[in-house]
């Protein structure tokens, strides 16, 4: 993941999960990259808070745990999967695109919707305290929900690991729209 922020331009700066909304806003960064992590995102509510108290204020990308923890920062609600998730041949779909993405996956916790969902037609949208969020990507094997994006702030997340490249480049682009967020940012 590192190696992926610095060969998209980043430098970065690595702090730990326990750290303050105000401890990661003294550090002036220009965005702000959650990484993936172990264990049920329920446990770790003081991440949830301090991303809670930063979103609108910089960009910011999750995967995997950091994708969960965005959800529930946002107001989401997570559950655990009966198998999880794990391997480097999932499909998922980008629902903007309709491009599938090979992906690399290792949990067992999700973002959860208020009903179950197939393949839409349209972007499905949830009403949160942070106002609407997209669902972006969707399991082709199970429907659960495997991207997310704010409508109203520059976050989004998916819950696969686009820096495994299992498919071997059809996730790449997410780092650049990260920057393009981040550049967006200071315009």
């Amino acid at each position: 993941i590192l190696r992926r922020l610095v060969d998209v331009g980043c430098d970065v700066t690595v702090v730990p999960a326990s750290a303050t909304a105000a401890q990661v806003e003294a550090l002036k960064p220009d965005g702000i990259f959650l990484s993936n992590g172990p264990g049920d995102p329920e446990g770790v509510p003081y991440a949830v808070e301090a991303i809670r108290q930063l979103i609108g204020h910089r960009p910011i990308f999750g995967i995997c745990l950091g994708h969960q923890i965005l959800g529930l920062a946002l107001g989401l609600k997570t559950y655990k999967l009966k198998f999880g998730h794990h391997g480097a041949n999932h499909p998922v779909m980008d629902l903007r695109t309709r491009r599938v993405e090979i992906t690399s996956q290792n949990h067992n916790f999700a973002v959860a919707m208020a009903h179950s969902i197939s393949v839409p037609e349209q972007l499905p949208i949830i009403e949160t305290s942070f106002g609407q969020v997209l669902v972006t990507h969707l399991s082709l094997n199970d429907c659960s929900i495997e991207g997310l994006a704010s409508v109203d702030h520059p976050v989004f997340s998916v819950q696969y690991h686009p820096e495994a490249s299992p498919g071997p480049h059809d996730s790449a682009y997410l780092f650049t729209r990260f920057i393009q967020l981040m550049e967006k940012q200071h315009d």
